[in-house]
């Protein structure tokens, strides 16, 4: 498939997926930024089957995939994505705790994992509540917050790859084999994290669930709400984005319609029916602010997608 324009492979993937995918799908309503362009093909609510579907579909194709969780660490150009996006749906939501640990489906809300497990008086996944992304976005970026990371209890996650011949389904992968490091992986884009499973230890219930409520409570006190999609850059080692921007003199500068969050300036926000265009935009001035002010270039945390990356990378 190498050399087919864009274009072709779309139409390619297209008539092997047929009616199970939709065109020109708006991507923003699937972000919390809730800006940018549209979808050239979406597969939505994906189980076994259509996961096999798409994996024939990029076979005939070679047509880019790119898989949406809660698009919570997403931001999607304004031209779109010119190849197959698709999501998880009921089949990969489940959630299967036990004495030590849980396994949960790619498409569980994190959140939702961390009280549910608190509530079980099983500790370990509480900073999560402050993550409004997918069990499998979590995974593939090594989330984290509050002094812990997915790394800290992943035991294994099972991977369904797109791009393997046949439908084999998903394998198993150890914890260790997946290339965790800080906000990072080895997962590829044709990796499809559909479930994963976590080391717990069992503690006393009422105080994990007061650190879900503190964790929320920081939350409240020191993230903004409305439309972002959380930290921008991660955290130089020794160092923190937030201060850099901050002292950069950038909290609450404005770029078109983007601008930072006056209440956290490792934040961008955009107004209602803004522009996608405007974030990259501002996250690039940030960027080169600091990096003129301080000497420290900031690594993009947030996942671009359909972007030219240059200067910035992400996607």
């Amino acid at each position: 498939m190498r050399g087919r324009s864009d274009g072709d492979a779309v139409a390619a993937a297209a008539a092997v997926l047929g009616d199970r995918a939709r065109r020109d799908v708006p991507l923003g309503p699937f972000t919390t930024y809730g800006v940018g362009g549209p979808a050239a093909l979406l597969l939505e609510g994906c189980g076994p089957e259509e996961l096999a579907l798409a994996g024939r579909a990029v076979a005939a194709s070679g047509v880019p995939v790119l898989v949406v969780g809660r698009g919570s660490n997403l931001l999607v150009s304004d031209r779109g994505f010119a190849g197959l996006a698709l999501t998880l749906g009921e089949f990969f939501a489940a959630i299967h705790p036990d004495r030590d640990g849980v396994r949960a489906g790619g498409g569980v809300s994190l959140p939702v994992l961390a009280r549910r497990t608190a509530a079980l008086g099983l500790r370990g996944l509480e900073w999560g509540v402050g993550v409004p992304g997918s069990v499998g976005g979590a995974v593939r970026m090594n989330a984290g917050g509050h002094g812990s990371d997915v790394r800290a209890t992943l035991t294994r996650a099972w991977l369904w790859d797109l791009g393997a011949t046949g439908d084999e389904g998903a394998a198993e992968v150890e914890a260790a084999d997946l290339g965790l490091a800080y906000r990072h992986s080895a997962i590829t884009p044709l990796q499809v994290v559909v479930a994963a499973e976590f080391a717990l230890r069992p503690g006393d219930r009422a105080e994990a669930e007061a650190e879900i409520s503190a964790v929320v409570r920081w939350r409240r006190e020191h993230q903004p709400g409305g439309s972002n999609a959380g930290s921008v850059f991660a955290n130089p080692e020794g160092d923190s984005a937030g201060r850099l921007i901050d002292a950069a003199g950038l909290k609450g500068h404005r770029r078109g319609s983007a601008f930072v969050s006056p209440k956290h300036a490792n934040f961008v926000q955009v107004d209602e029916g803004g522009s996608a265009d405007d974030v990259r935009a501002l996250m690039e001035e940030v960027r080169t602010t600091v990096e003129h002010r301080f000497g420290i270039v900031l690594q993009l945390e947030n996942r671009l997608v359909g972007f030219d990356l240059s200067p910035l990378s992400g996607g």
